[in-house]
């Protein structure tokens, strides 16, 4: 069994059967990914054919007009950067769960030695700002704690800086999306005004181009908001995200720091 979706309408371009009369009802359905189109004639002839997606999308293309093509790029850019963005991300890569009580562990009795340093820093974010306090200590052992903090402040602020690379475009992209939306409209619109003929000439205006603009208009908008509203939506949670592991970078950079203090002494 198929399942499919249908719909009747008239279909004004000439079909491949010639006994196919242009007036006869068209029946389309979904199909396997595919747009199939029949239409049932007084014969009993089944003239039945299929349009691809790729298709419908590029006469989407090609009616919404040149405007769209920053936005087409726009939204490339946003899909590119959102997926880069899940897999920097991850939890594993920034603050593994165990990592802090794993350092304080090996630096119970003192402080560990600079292969298990190395170790700590490639492991995460997080690995890097412990062993950034480590090495400071193991460095200088008669280090000051302000100085201790600074080095692993500064750290911190290395990583965070790594953590938010790339919100800044997307949220740039969230922001713009709808402003090039809105001059495809302003286009649409030109051409929808340049479609009618001047005060006084009978002939009226010209159909085709002024269905062109409207189409230029209406396409634009819309395909404005389908790139701004995810983009922003992902943009307000990679923000939140990094927040969320930025605060846990300093809540354990904090506790280390505090140890480290202790175990000099």
């Amino acid at each position: 069994m198929r399942a499919k979706t249908t719909y009747q309408g008239t279909y004004s371009q000439s079909y491949p059967h010639k006994l196919c009369a242009k007036t006869e009802p068209l029946i389309c359905y979904f199909e396997r990914g595919l747009l199939f189109h029949r239409r049932p004639t007084a014969l009993g002839h089944n003239c039945a054919a299929f349009i691809p997606w790729r298709v419908l999308l590029f006469s989407i293309i090609q009616a919404a007009g040149w405007p769209i093509w920053p936005l087409i790029a726009a939204s490339i850019l946003a899909m590119a950067l959102v997926i880069e963005r899940f897999i920097s991300l991850k939890t594993a890569k920034i603050a593994p769960p165990k990592l802090l009580d794993e350092a304080l562990s090996v630096s119970r009795t003192a402080i560990p030695s600079a292969e298990v340093i190395n170790q700590l820093e490639q492991n995460s974010a997080l690995g890097e700002v412990l062993a950034s306090g480590f090495r400071v200590l193991q460095t200088n052992p008669r280090c000051s704690e302000v100085d201790l903090r600074a080095t692993m402040e500064g750290t911190g602020r290395v990583v965070a800086h790594r953590l938010e690379r790339y919100l800044n475009t997307l949220g740039s992209i969230a922001s713009a999306a709808p402003l090039l939306g809105l001059f495809g409209t302003v286009v649409g619109m030109i051409e929808i005004f340049g479609s009618q003929t001047p005060t006084g000439v009978s002939t009226g205006g010209n159909p085709a181009q002024l269905a062109h603009g409207i189409s230029v208009a209406l396409y634009n908008t819309a395909f404005g908001l389908i790139v701004a509203i995810p983009s922003l939506i992902f943009w307000r949670y990679f923000r939140g995200r990094v927040d969320e592991y930025l605060l846990t970078l300093e809540l354990s950079a904090e506790r280390l720091a505090r140890h480290l203090i202790a175990l000099r002494k």
